[in-house]
């Protein structure tokens, strides 16, 4: 499983939103994420790849994760 971060743009505003992206390799994800950033770009909020990673629980917040950050 991997993890998708895009910037959106609209005029001066910027936010980050993230999307789970289902891919065999991370290529074949980064590929997936630029081609669904081109697709949403017919708008006026412009989307930007980031970044893309594989991920375990992305999005998640459990006690697992708390306790890595202790």
């Amino acid at each position: 499983m991997f993890m998708a971060e895009f910037k959106l743009r609209f005029g001066d505003r910027k936010w980050y939103v993230r999307r789970i992206v289902e891919a065999s390799s991370i290529d074949e994800a980064e590929e997936k994420a630029k081609r669904y950033a081109k697709l949403m770009n017919r708008g006026e909020v412009r989307w930007e790849l980031s970044y893309v990673i594989e991920a375990e629980r992305p999005l998640l917040i459990g006690d697992e994760e708390l306790k890595k950050l202790s």
